[in-house]
């Protein structure tokens, strides 16, 4: 595989997981919410979607994941509101309580392939790929430029790139309606918020259902890529999340809502690439999460050090003047 291919499987894979970075987004960034949910409700968008797909409707498949999704989060934001449940205990009970659903919606196994049985001219049961938007997109474009051989990655680049993109368009106008400065506001100052006669606690829940309906919505683009659903794939996609939207802050700063939904996509990307030079350098599989975490830990540090630079060549100057 030359680098060409290796930057469109990554920039691919980077876009499938950027609705799952906006949604960490909105969680930790504009409600400040330490939302445990995510990895509960990335899984359940993968398995509404595989059952949804299964049955022949991959469109409302996505959909349907992220319909699960934003339960999921209405859940979370009223065991922080009504119960005044703690917010990471709340993310950690809704979580654990979705393994429960997401097993059961598998089938009572741990992963569901998309295909879908059928019974061939000799009147045998065999089993068949389901179609997925993907597979969709991809024959659209071998039709429309007569290439066979079209990259299965280009295709999947080009469809989920116009998603993400649309998305983050329609964010970017939704956080200046009055419902989006009214969750922008819970997040900056909820008692200022509960002053002005606002109902802070509909605004979180309501900015809670958004961001995990994202995260479920980019569990679903992953289980049609993939062509199945995993229980154990939810595992980890919070630090995942976290560290996109870091390091695209890292690079694009902090300056505005808009600034900052563009920023977590790109920094999904970014997170991508430097994963996929990971495993160009024969990195194993199962060392992943500890290069997450890393990758974590060293975008955290970034604005301290910058920082301290700073204060350094202040001192500096100063010591020159005198």
């Amino acid at each position: 595989m030359n680098i060409l291919s290796l930057l469109i499987s990554a920039l691919s894979q980077g876009m499938i997981y950027a609705p799952m970075a906006l949604g960490v987004f909105i969680a930790f960034r504009i409600l400040n919410t330490p939302d445990l949910t995510i990895d509960g409700s990335f899984v359940a968008g993968m398995c509404v979607c595989a059952v949804v797909t299964i049955t022949g409707h991959p469109y409302l498949a996505l959909l349907c994941g992220m319909v699960t999704g934003a339960l999921a989060g209405l859940v979370t934001g009223l065991l922080q509101t009504k119960l005044r449940i703690n917010p990471i205990l709340s993310g950690i009970l809704t979580m654990t309580g979705l393994y429960t659903i997401n097993f059961m919606m598998l089938g009572g196994q741990s992963n569901l392939y998309l295909q879908r049985t059928v019974v061939n001219s000799a009147g045998a049961e065999t089993q068949v790929a389901s179609d997925t938007m993907y597979k969709t997109f991809r024959n659209f474009l071998v039709q429309l430029t007569g290439n066979r051989r079209l990259d299965n990655n280009l295709s999947v680049l080009i469809i989920t790139g116009l998603i993400v993109l649309a998305v983050a368009v329609i964010l970017s106008v939704f956080f200046f309606t009055r419902p989006g400065m009214a969750i922008r506001a819970t997040g900056d100052n909820e008692e200022m918020v509960r002053s002005s006669s606002i109902n802070a606690d509909m605004s979180r829940i309501q900015g809670i259902m958004l961001s995990n309906a994202l995260v479920a919505f980019s569990g679903a683009l992953l289980c049609e890529q993939q062509r199945y659903a995993d229980l154990n794939f939810g595992s980890g996609m919070l630090v995942v999340g976290l560290a996109s939207v870091i390091i695209g802050q890292v690079f694009f700063g902090k300056r505005s809502v808009t600034l900052g939904i563009f920023s977590a996509v790109a920094g999904s990307l970014i997170y991508r690439l430097i994963l996929q030079a990971a495993y160009k350098v024969d990195m194993p599989s199962y060392a992943v999460k500890l290069l997450s975490a890393v990758i974590v830990v060293i975008a955290l540090s970034i604005p301290l050090v910058r920082r301290k630079i700073a204060e350094k060549r202040a001192e500096r100057g100063e010591e020159g003047e005198a």
